[in-house]
């Protein structure tokens, strides 16, 4: 059985940085596509970073140039770096997991694991 767990949340100013973590088990790791989500209140899960088996990212436009996703297959885990916050990526950050994606490495749809998320939350 995979699980996802996800660490790293907290609270910060606008501006900061946050790194998160999400270690994963159950399952051979190298061989899944992971993936960053968010969900703020009222709105829909959405896509913010990915990365495939062999390391290739990809990122949402929202995020481009502040945040970096990276994995480390030898700890099974992937890392989110989040620099320059703003209030607009408050939010509960999930991490999510799939051996065969198939189409958009951003869509939601094609993750079959899911971690329980962490709270990010950027005010003043």
């Amino acid at each position: 059985q995979v699980q996802l767990a996800e660490s790293g949340g907290g609270s910060v100013q606008p501006g900061g940085s946050l790194r998160l973590s999400c270690v994963v088990s159950g399952y051979t790791y190298s061989s899944l596509s992971m993936g960053w989500f968010r969900q703020a209140p009222g709105k829909e899960r959405e896509g913010v970073a990915a990365i495939d088996t062999r390391g290739g990212p990809s990122y949402a436009h929202s995020v481009r140039g502040r945040f970096a996703i990276s994995r480390d297959n030898a700890k099974n885990i992937v890392y989110l770096q989040m620099n320059g916050l703003e209030p607009e990526d408050t939010a509960k950050y999930y991490c999510a997991a799939d051996s065969g994606l198939v189409a958009g490495p951003l869509d939601r749809d094609e993750y079959t694991y899911w971690g329980q998320g962490t709270q990010v939350t950027v005010s003043s």
